[in-house]
């Protein structure tokens, strides 16, 4: 496990083998996954301080995690988009 905090397998744990199929069946989903993973490793090193940026970069970078976690959990759960 990575020790990045917020990883989908993590946050969705009863969804990781559903993750896990759509990322290699889903072009979309797994362009929303890497998506998601790489705002989730920018906000990490900024969060951390090791990559500081400035708070409205931040709030920026916390509204896109959301809206791909969103947009992620309503293709694991088969809501319509």
């Amino acid at each position: 496990m990575s020790h990045t905090p917020h990883e989908l397998a993590e946050d969705f744990p009863e969804y990781a083998d559903k993750i896990s199929a759509l990322k290699q069946s889903d072009a979309h989903f797994a362009k929303l996954a890497q998506d998601y993973h790489d705002v989730n490793g920018v906000l990490h090193r900024a969060e951390t301080n090791i990559e500081p940026m400035d708070d409205l970069a931040i709030v920026d970078l916390r509204k896109k995690r959301m809206a791909l976690k969103d947009e992620i959990y309503k293709m694991l759960t088969n809501e319509a988009a």
